[in-house]
């Protein structure tokens, strides 16, 4: 027998050694793009799963986690109280963190707008105790009635608090959204109404601070892709919230009078809201009168076209999407019906406009 392969049998076991190769490269991209797509699958799971159970509308709800509870109790108690999305990534996450053995026992008020994150923040720090105040601050509110509420409870000195209040420089490079501001102008309409757990020990700034990162984490989610694409800078859109928020007495009639507004926008035509009327004047009166309508400010809607130059209270979630979500509708005039219902009779026309007020 010879020694030597054959030309033949050389050239054949030099194409089966290629298609070995070729069959071992195809193997290999198969495989790294099922890991990568695996890979890819887990992050957008571990992701969601790690995210706030109800970031649009979320709820406070009390809890208590008894001394000696595992990390799995703990996650068993969070889990069924709807705080979080999944046990197995909680226990994951805290593993990661190096927190196994280090929650801590306690009563806690969480809200289902947390991530893992400030739950577990949340539950490093402690349950709250005498040195934290509960406090909740409704749509609506104005920056005065904020500081006043925050002062009754011991947390501000109010006068010292509209002072920081009016220092947008303080905040400005860590809340960025906080740069279109008009000079001059305050935090009215930035401070996210919510209830907060605030320690008795707070500086006026720190207590800015927490409500300002509320509005930016709802910012963040909700409302700055559709708020990019409606052709208005923020404090235009926060301005027109807060008008909606002080106008809108029910929730379906929210999208419904942002058309509004936008239709008078659109035509140059004065927007005459009574709510920044009573802004300018410093009192919310149930009747203005037509001296009031005469008072000269820019919030003054009456004679000066366009919005105000600023919010004129702070809104909340739903007025905020309704915003940036106007409805559709080709109405220029509203009034509110006076059958205690809340709602409004809108109209196209003036003349549609004077006969809804003299039916209402």
């Amino acid at each position: 027998m010879s020694k030597y392969i054959k030309g033949g049998d050389f050239v054949a076991e030099s194409l089966k050694n290629k298609n070995r190769k070729k069959n071992t490269n195809k193997r290999l991209i198969i495989y790294s793009i099922i890991i990568i797509l695996c890979l890819v699958t887990m992050k957008i799971f571990y992701d969601k799963a790690s995210g706030p159970v109800s970031l649009y509308n979320p709820k406070d709800i009390d809890i208590e986690i008894p001394s000696g509870s595992s990390t799995t109790k703990i996650a068993n108690i969070l889990k069924e109280n709807g705080l979080i999305n999944n046990k197995l990534v909680f226990k994951c996450k805290v593993k990661i963190e190096k927190l196994d053995g280090k929650l801590k026992a306690g009563n806690y008020i969480f809200s289902t707008g947390m991530n893992l994150d400030e739950i577990l923040s949340k539950l490093s720090s402690g349950g709250k105790d005498g040195n934290v105040v509960k406090v909740t601050i409704p749509e609506g509110f104005e920056l005065k009635q904020i500081a006043y509420r925050l002062d009754e409870l011991g947390l501000v000195d109010e006068k010292k608090f509209l002072e920081v209040s009016k220092d947008i420089s303080k905040f400005s490079d860590k809340y960025t959204f906080l740069n279109t501001i008009p000079k001059d102008y305050n935090l009215e309409g930035y401070l996210f109404p919510d209830t907060y757990e605030i320690d008795i020990n707070a500086s006026e700034e720190e207590i800015i601070e927490i409500m300002l990162s509320r509005f930016e984490q709802f910012y963040e989610s909700d409302l700055k892709n559709k708020a990019e694409k409606s052709g208005l800078d923020l404090n235009k859109i926060i301005t027109l919230a807060s008008i909606v928020e002080r106008e809108a007495r029910v929730d379906k009639e929210r999208s419904i009078i942002a058309g509004v507004i936008y239709n008078r926008l659109k035509i140059d035509m004065p927007l005459q809201v009574d709510a920044t009327v009573q802004y300018a004047l410093g009192e919310r009166k149930e009747r203005l009168l037509y001296k009031d309508l005469k008072i000269e400010s820019p919030y003054n809607t009456y004679l000066h076209k366009g919005l105000p130059p600023a919010p004129i209270a702070s809104p909340g979630a739903k007025s905020l999407i309704a915003a940036v979500n106007p409805s559709d509708v080709d109405y220029l005039y509203y009034v509110l019906k006076n059958d205690g219902s809340g709602e409004h009779i809108f109209t196209k026309t003036y003349e549609e406009h004077l006969e809804a007020q003299s039916k209402k």
